[in-house]
């Protein structure tokens, strides 16, 4: 599986760089207040995936850590509710049945 995954990941790359040897061309990007930021479009694109990314990772954050949090809280609740079951007096006694004469 691993050697499947490499060759998966070579092909990737190679694809990945002709796009960008293909899409060299100078693009200018106008933001407000007249500033201009010109430089090649593959950078350009690697630039707002990158930001993209950071900022879909930052918006996740705080979930990921209330679900840390919950499934702790949890662990701990079940680790005393076992501990309670272990201690606690044994099974119970079945009931008397009385013969019926």
């Amino acid at each position: 599986m691993k050697f499947v995954s490499t060759i998966v990941g070579v092909i990737l790359f190679v694809l990945f760089f002709g796009f960008a040897m293909k899409n060299d061309h100078q693009v200018d990007l106008n933001f407000f207040l007249g500033y201009q930021l010109h430089g090649p479009l593959v950078l350009m694109l690697l630039g707002f995936f990158v930001a993209g990314a950071a900022l879909g990772i930052l918006a996740v954050t705080p979930t990921v850590f209330r679900h840390r949090r919950e499934t702790s809280k949890h662990k701990t609740t079940i680790q005393a509710l076992q501990s309670v079951a272990r201690t606690g007096p044994g099974a119970p006694a079945p009931d008397s049945v009385n013969p019926q004469p």
